[in-house]
């Protein structure tokens, strides 16, 4: 049995415009700010670490609840959203995301955006411990550190991307501040808090099981750890080797305590509360997140929201398949308007002449959305205002749900 039981996550992928409504002006005071680490190069060469790239910045930045450790790429550039992302329990920003960002189309997609990638409080490779005591910022307070990276590196908006924990602390972020967010790409999220049986479950694990299994099973299927060895005895080692393992542990437990994301479909209960920007779930086929994943499409706008279930893959979709994760991505960024140089990069994107009969699908209405989405220059525009972008929720019905 599975140590980590996983309900719920959510779905989904854009199709048209959605409103960022105002930006919701929130007080916060400071709560034991965290400690300044000391990033050292990392003695492990793995695979997941390897990629060598001098443009990459690394800045700590203060926030409303202490120092964040971020990495960044690029500046600005125009109108256009930065891609940020935000990585999963016992991962760093180099484990969850190295694979997926040095996938050769993945960088020729990045070179049109800047690319910032968060690290949780502590857990960058070389943090410095916490001290005992120490009190980890809630989900919460972990979404609330976000603005002051955005305004940091003055992003007007951003285009998220996280996994598990790191999907929770995005749209918590998105339904916070919905007006910085661009739209949602998110990986094995799981929007419901524990019940007191997975809470019991979780604490015997970990009196029975060391931290790194412990995260394994919340990383991985029963399957892949019995058979996938290869991947997950490299996770292991990193895991153990490369996170500060008590600052590991604090982030695990405030992950493990937290609240069910306020999130419902429109309509189905009085002044629901959903993610307004265009959302791309992802899980694959055979991970642990599967059953949430399907439970939180259930809450989210199936007007902005697409469900992506990917054939041959477990727990860490962009490790295992970062090729259909990157081809999946594109159509993404295309349905939201930004398609200016992909005929350029990718000419299927314009005939929608993709690979698989799936994808094809996806790509046609990638395609259809355009029409109301981009401007006649190819520029994109910003958003619709709320009353154009409820309108066009009552005509349209863009559910769907794809298997590549």
């Amino acid at each position: 049995p599975r140590a980590l039981t996983f309900r719920s996550l959510w779905a989904g992928l854009l199709l048209q415009e959605m409103t960022m409504a105002g930006l919701h002006e929130l007080r916060f005071t400071e709560e034991k700010p965290l400690l300044r680490g000391q990033d050292a190069e990392l003695e492990n060469s793995d695979v997941f670490l390897s990629a060598v790239d001098t443009d990459w910045k690394e800045h700590d930045i203060e926030t409303p609840y202490g120092l964040l450790h971020v990495v960044i790429r690029g500046s600005p550039k125009g109108n256009r959203p930065a891609i940020l992302t935000y990585h999963d329990v016992g991962l760093n920003h180099k484990l969850c995301f190295n694979t997926f960002f040095n996938y050769e189309d993945m960088q020729e997609i990045t070179k049109h955006f800047v690319v910032c990638h968060v690290d949780a409080p502590g857990q960058q490779a070389g943090a410095s411990q916490f001290p005992q005591g120490y009190q980890y910022p809630s989900m919460d307070q972990l979404a609330a550190m976000l603005p002051s990276v955005v305004q940091h590196f003055g992003f007007k908006y951003v285009i998220g991307i996280g996994v598990g924990a790191g999907a929770y602390v995005l749209a918590k972020f998105a339904l916070i501040f919905p007006d910085l967010v661009e739209g949602l790409v998110l990986m094995n999220i799981d929007p419901n808090g524990k019940g007191w049986i997975d809470w019991a479950a979780a604490k015997l694990s970990g009196l029975t099981s060391t931290l790194p299994d412990t995260v394994l099973s919340h990383l991985f299927s029963q399957e892949e750890l019995v058979n996938n060895t290869e991947l997950v005895q490299s996770y292991r080692q990193q895991i153990g080797s490369v996170v500060n393992q008590f600052n590991l542990q604090l982030f695990l437990n405030m992950y493990n305590s937290r609240r069910d994301l306020d999130i419902n479909r429109p309509g189905t209960v009085p002044n629901a509360k959903t993610l307004r920007c265009p959302v791309m779930l992802v899980v694959g086929d055979n991970a642990p997140a599967e059953e949430g994943v399907v439970e939180c499409n259930s809450k989210l706008d199936p007007t902005n929201t697409t469900f992506l279930k990917m054939a041959d893959s477990g727990g860490l979709p962009q490790v295992t398949q970062p090729g259909k994760l990157t081809e999946a991505f594109k159509y993404f960024l295309q349905g939201m308007g930004y398609s200016e140089w992909s005929s350029a990069l990718w000419p299927s994107l314009s005939a929608c002449a993709v690979p698989s009969a799936s994808m094809t699908r996806l790509a046609r209405s990638r395609t259809a959305s355009l029409t109301s989405a981009s401007s006649v220059d190819g520029t994109r525009p910003r958003a619709c205002t709320h009353s154009e972008s409820t309108e066009a929720m009552g005509q349209i019905n863009h559910t769907m749900e794809v298997s590549c």
